[in-house]
């Protein structure tokens, strides 16, 4: 698949991604009022239990914003990832995936997804053989098949 002009080439040493205003502003912003709101708690001498209350506050929409914002997302993709997936496998052998997609762990299968077609099904009959692990997945892709559009 041809980079887009904008990205690097992805491999294993780059290929998680970023979101600049949640993961550069919104999360640092919460971690600062929710220290400034800490102490404000222990220097308060009327209005600690506000403070208290406002530090939770704050714990819950940074938990939130985090818990929504991957499930959506990640549910739908990974969906997608695994149907991906089977229909690699289907071109590549003519056969259907389910039997050996139960043997692997979800996390196999997320790695496998960067190995070339190439590399495939080679890569998953030594996992299936080894049982490696999705990070020992990613380290043995040799032609990295890119994932720009995860989220």
């Amino acid at each position: 698949m041809p980079t887009l002009p904008y990205m690097k080439n992805q491999n294993y040493n780059n290929h998680i991604r970023y979101y600049t205003p949640h993961h550069f502003v919104f999360y640092p912003v919460v971690i600062i009022l929710l220290i400034a709101s800490i102490i404000g708690a222990y220097k308060s001498d009327e209005n600690t239990l506000l403070w208290l209350v406002l530090s939770g506050t704050i714990i819950l929409i940074g938990w939130l914003s985090f818990m929504l914002r991957q499930h959506y997302a990640l549910g739908n993709q990974n969906r997608i990832v695994r149907l991906e997936l089977r229909f690699r496998y289907y071109v590549l052998t003519q056969q259907r995936f389910e039997s050996i997609e139960q043997q692997l762990t979800f996390s196999q299968q997320l790695a496998l997804r960067f190995a070339s077609d190439e590399e495939l099904i080679p890569l998953i009959e030594r996992t299936l053989k080894e049982n490696l692990s999705a990070d020992d997945i990613k380290k043995a892709v040799k032609h990295w098949l890119p994932d720009y559009m995860r989220a």
